[in-house]
């Protein structure tokens, strides 16, 4: 197995007519940023981004950190806390991070913001290197 990237990634892929088409900010510190408006076709409810793109958008936010730290490494465990919900058409600031590093096993989190400051979601994950 593999982790390699290609354009075609629903999260950060340019060639993809379907995808979000994320463009991140990296350091080589294993951080990553963005600047984020969901469209509306992002929405579960009314007014509500779809939990699971929120989710996505943070795994794509950790797995970019951890790429950045030049970690060739797959998502093994996901948690989301969505603390508030994340309105489409609007500005929100989204940043991935890792906290510890072992042999094969990083521990990064990411969030979503407002652009006020305030915290709409949090993620935390484990990811293991692949060879």
């Amino acid at each position: 197995m593999e982790a390699r990237t290609q354009n075609f990634c629903f999260a950060c892929g340019q060639d993809n007519p379907h995808g979000l088409r994320l463009q991140f900010q990296t350091a080589q510190t294993g951080e990553s940023s963005t600047e984020w408006v969901p469209g509306s076709f992002t929405e579960g409810f009314q007014g509500i981004v779809h939990g699971g793109i929120i989710s996505t958008v943070l795994d794509e936010a950790m797995s970019k950190a951890v790429a950045a730290a030049g970690l060739p490494a797959l998502t093994a465990e996901l948690r989301v806390r969505l603390r508030h919900h994340v309105p489409p058409n609007r500005l929100v600031r989204v940043r991935g991070w890792i906290n510890s590093r072992s042999k094969r096993l990083i521990k990064a989190e990411a969030a979503i913001t407002g652009t006020e400051g305030t915290e709409l979601a949090h993620a935390w994950a484990s990811f293991l290197t692949v060879r």
